[in-house]
């Protein structure tokens, strides 16, 4: 006999511990791939902050590495927001079959917007780091040039 799956549990997991697939855990078991995926390019990520904070922002490997933390973080936090705006009748078709779960409530439409704050200040943060470091290097070869 399986449990209900609440959108509330779910919203939380992709905020808190969606970059390494626990709502996905949650929601479809051990079997599913994508779930195994979610940890890697998180774990690189936090490998490339660690050689950062070693090495220094000339570490190019880091550069790299960096915006798969933040693509990560912004994944989980859209994982978030749909499950939480997810209509209630279609995440019980979806996810509780022939059962009917308790409608959702507040803490699902907080654990939303927090997705979305998160969600969004991560993504343009990877985005104005992978510009800047970019550009920086444009004008370093162009200087040496």
């Amino acid at each position: 006999m399986t449990h209900t799956k609440s959108k509330t549990v779910a919203t939380w997991l992709a905020l808190l511990l969606g970059t390494f697939g626990l709502h996905r855990l949650y929601l479809y078991g051990f079997r599913d791939k994508l779930a195994w995926l979610h940890p890697w390019p998180t774990l690189l990520g936090l490998y490339g902050l660690q050689r950062m904070e070693l090495l220094g922002q000339d570490d190019r490997l880091s550069w790299l590495l960096i915006p798969l933390f933040g693509l990560m973080l912004s994944i989980a936090a859209l994982s978030g927001i749909i499950y939480g705006l997810t209509p209630d009748e279609r995440w019980n078709a979806t996810h509780n079959p022939g059962k009917t779960a308790r409608p959702s409530a507040w803490p699902v439409v907080v654990g939303v917007v927090i997705c979305l704050l998160i969600g969004g200040a991560s993504l343009m943060a990877t985005i104005a780091y992978s510009a800047q470091r970019y550009f920086e290097n444009e004008v370093s070869v162009s200087a040496n040039s």
